[in-house]
């Protein structure tokens, strides 16, 4: 997190980010993050692996109507 607060849910977990902290999301875990404040979002995500492609997400629930 660079900047706000963030709510994430990792499996059947949920944890409340601020600035300068960080989660690790396992490979395949569904997982959704949520900004409950006021303050804007920043955040820095770091993907690791041998394919690092966006054509792998999966949605299961998205407010914003994306495929």
């Amino acid at each position: 997190m660079v900047t706000g607060t963030a709510e994430v849910i990792c499996g059947d977990k949920t944890i409340t980010l601020t600035e300068n902290q960080s989660t690790y999301i396992p490979l395949g875990e569904v997982h959704r993050l949520s900004n409950p404040g006021t303050i804007p979002l920043e955040i820095i995500e770091v993907q690791s692996g041998g394919y690092l492609g966006e054509d792998d997400i999966e949605r299961f629930d998205d407010t914003y109507g994306r495929k």
